[in-house]
């Protein structure tokens, strides 16, 4: 804390997280599972990132936005996970207030932008189906780049205007979070003002990147649902499908638990409830993504295959 002279108002200086409550038996358990988990979701992006760089037939649109996914979810799931494990170990979890600035605005700023790009995944998936013939002829490389560098850019954007007006609140006391990163609500709680127009600038912030990405997802896939109906194969109905429901379960496993934590009043903050759904949409999705995309598709799997020298296979 400090003082700002000629006033009797003390200032927060640095945030202290009370992350996870339990002894150090405890402590040492979940910094071994949160650890295994962290590089299981690093690897594998990685891993993802890897094969589609290293293998030519997976040069296309549709792995593109899968790989910019990828390394989204490594930084998600970066800016938070090293510093709680630390935590878990260390004696001091303090950080100071530019540091938490900072880790509101990186974590805002990614995990912004892979909400609006889950839109443009399901375009693309749109367009595969809807009109096959057309698809590299309407998905230029051109504006696949900047469809990739817009949704970065917006991402960026509104999460500067939410950490901006979060992080000039007043905060003089107490400088608890009760959270394991520097999340906007959690740190939000702490503030010693009214809190209401803050929260909505959040609503209007999470209707633009949350709300609409996820109204352009439903709207085409129901012009997907449609289209798989039209095919008359069961192998390509099969085939579409299966593409269609990993993009899905990705996106209903972020989205459910983003639009919990961000479009609720602060009076219903429930931090134990929020630390819970937060390591949801941070680790686990991260985690979950790699697994969802290389277990259920083939073209993954018979690169992985050929990197491993097992050839081509059929």
């Amino acid at each position: 804390m400090w003082i700002i002279p000629g006033q009797n108002q003390s200032w927060v200086s640095e945030f202290v997280f009370l992350g996870f409550l339990g002894g150090q038996t405890s402590n040492g358990i979940l910094f071994i599972v949160f650890l295994l988990l962290y590089l299981s979701s690093v690897l594998g992006n990685g891993l993802i990132i890897t094969l589609i760089y290293l293998d030519s037939n997976l040069h296309t649109p549709m792995y593109f936005f899968l790989c910019i996914l990828s390394l989204l979810d490594m930084g998600y799931v970066t800016t938070t996970i090293p510093q709680m494990l630390v935590h878990l170990l260390a004696a001091s979890k303090t950080i100071s207030f530019a540091g938490c600035w900072l880790q509101m605005y990186v974590f805002g700023a990614l995990g912004l932008t892979e909400g609006i790009f889950f839109a443009v995944m399901a375009y693309d998936r749109y367009v595969a189906i809807c009109y096959p013939l057309h698809y590299t002829v309407i998905l230029t490389w051109g504006l696949c780049i900047r469809l990739a560098v817009g949704t970065w850019a917006c991402g960026f954007f509104f999460s500067l205007i939410h950490t901006f007006f979060t992080m000039r609140l007043p905060y003089c006391g107490p400088n608890i979070i009760n959270h394991y990163f520097c999340e906007g609500p959690s740190v939000r709680s702490l503030a010693c003002m009214d809190t209401h127009l803050i929260e909505l600038v959040d609503l209007v912030i999470t209707a633009i990147v949350i709300v609409a990405p996820l109204s352009l997802i439903v709207a085409s896939y129901i012009r997907i649902a449609l289209a798989i109906l039209k095919i008359k194969s069961t192998q390509g109905r099969c085939k579409a499908f299966s593409t269609c429901a990993s993009h899905l379960t990705v996106v209903t496993f972020f989205y459910a638990p983003s639009i919990y934590i961000y479009m609720r009043p602060n009076s219903s903050y429930s931090p134990e409830c929020d630390k819970q759904v937060s390591l949801f949409y941070n680790v686990f999705t991260s985690l979950l993504n790699p697994v969802v995309y290389s277990l259920r598709n083939k073209d993954i799997k018979v690169a992985f295959l050929k990197v491993m020298g097992h050839g081509r296979v059929a």
